[in-house]
Formats: structure tokens, sequence, C-alpha cells
């Protein structure tokens, strides 16, 4: 069996270190622009920093990974005769899979003696890094690239993201709602519900009246969702507001029986499009 890599970008916003040191995976960093100044995400400001910015009104734009920055990454390991397995960012969300697959294309061309196959994730965040955590457990079980690459195909639409959002004036300025309803539900304490369908795009599917109940909808999402399967771990992402985190995680023992639970605060690429105040919980799960 030749030796493959399992590689993704920064938009699964895993903690750095147990990204790429822990599970052994490298990642081509998004950019982000905020004050006039360019940052990779992961490597940038902290999302303290960050998230700091925002509240004071900063407004941040985000670019995709292009085809040459994914060239330049992918390239070395091509060099060194291994093969690689790309869990790219969702294509609903970005054209980050589309540059690393055009990338890919010219690549296979000059190195045909190797395998490199990309994957759109079709999930986003930590989402994203859950499918990529799983993928490193079957390699460390002694799985082929072929047999990985198979089961995130046939196991990516598993993944739930369930998400809530504080700030409906971010989301206004995203597209999301009208200025109107931002003004509106922000008065009587509305707060979106929020999911990743099947095209990995984000879409408000409810709401809730107050934070605590929003909290709580998307714990009972996976706890519904997620009915029948055996999660290992249950990932929390949020937008520089840890004790709504962990208020999460602590329903997710009650309630899912987990206890192996991965907290991160969000990227600054993925925060750019939620602002601050998002929480999400990530599992594996019967449908989106």
């Amino acid at each position: 069996m030749s030796e493959y890599m399992i590689m993704t970008d920064s938009t699964v916003d895993l903690p750095k270190e147990y990204l790429t040191e822990e599970l052994g995976v490298p990642y081509i960093p998004l950019t982000y622009l905020i004050d006039g100044q360019s940052y990779e995400d992961m490597i940038g400001l902290t999302g303290e920093e960050f998230f700091a910015k925002v509240k004071a009104g900063s407004m941040p734009t985000t670019s995709q990974i292009n085809p040459e920055q994914a060239r330049e990454a992918l390239e070395p390991y091509l060099k060194e005769g291994k093969d690689i397995l790309y869990i790219a960012f969702s294509s609903g969300l970005s054209g980050t899979y589309n540059s690393i697959r055009m990338a890919a294309e010219e690549l296979q061309e000059e190195y045909p003696e190797q395998k490199l196959i990309i994957i759109d994730s079709l999930c986003a965040c930590m989402g994203e890094g859950l499918l990529v955590y799983k993928a490193v457990q079957l390699k460390r079980a002694g799985k082929s690239l072929e047999e990985v690459a198979a089961w995130v195909e046939e196991n990516k639409l598993h993944i739930m993201h369930n998400v809530t959002i504080d700030d409906l004036f971010h989301l206004h300025r995203g597209g999301r709602v009208s200025k109107a309803s931002a003004i509106v539900g922000t008065m009587i304490q509305i707060k979106p519900i929020i999911h990743m369908d099947d095209h990995g795009e984000l879409k408000v599917i409810g709401k809730e009246r107050g934070r605590k109940k929003a909290l709580t909808h998307i714990v009972d999402m996976a706890v519904k969702q997620s009915e029948g399967w055996n999660n290992d771990i249950v990932m929390i992402t949020h937008g520089d507001c840890k004790e709504d985190a962990e208020f999460v995680a602590r329903q997710v023992e009650k309630k899912m029986g987990v206890h192996n639970i991965l907290i991160n605060c969000i990227g600054t690429v993925i925060g750019s499009h939620t602002g601050p105040g998002v929480v999400a919980v990530f599992c594996m799960g019967n449908k989106r």
C-alpha cells in the first residue's frame, strides 16, 4: 500500500496544534481582510482579537484558496512519492473545492504515478473537522486511500451541523435576513436556528425566542438526529462565547451520553460570515 496524506483547508476550525500535530493533517489556509490588513486563517489574529474588531464595527471579507496556492501545497507531497486524499470546504459555500480540484487535475498529469482524490465535503467548520477526524481514524486503522475516500463520500451527509446565531444584524449584512427582520428580531430576542443542507449550504430552518432556548434547541436536534449512531466524539464551536459553548456541552453530556467533547472558538474565516455569538454542535446522525 502506498503511503498517503490526508489534507484539508483551514475552515475545519479545529485547534491548529490538534489538527497538525495530533491528527497529522496539513492544511491550506484561506485568507481574510480586516481593517485593511490581510491575514491567514489559523495563523493571523486569535479568535478573541478578531471578534473584538468585529464587535467594534470592523467588517471582514474573505478569499477562497486559489489554484496556485493549492498547487504549491500539494506538489511537495507528490514529489516525495505520496498519494493525497484532500477533504475540502463545502462547494456550497466557497469556490475552494473547485480550486483544489483544478490544481489536482494539472498535477495528476505531471505525476501520473501518484493518486490524488479530492472530495467536496459538503461540510463546514467543525463539521468538516469531524469528517477529517473520522478519516484519520480510518487511516490509522489500516484502511487504504480508496477505502477512506469511499467512507468519506458515503458518510459526509451524515455529518450534522446544528447552529444558532446571536447577531441578526450580521445575518442581515450577509444577506440572510432583511433589515426589518433583524431589527424586530433583535427587539424580541429572536434567535435563528440554522443547519447545513445536503447541498452544503447553510439554511435558516427555525427560530427560538431567547438564547438559552436556542442553545437547547440545537442540542435537541443533535439528539434526535444521532439516534442509533455511536458518536465517539461531539464537536462544539463558538464565536467568542465560551460559557454558552460549555452550557451546550453539559447538555450534550446529559442528553447524548457523550463525554468526549471538543470545544473550540470558530475560525476567523467562518467567523467572518457568522459574526460573534454563534454556537454550533456537530455530530454524526441519520439525516440533515
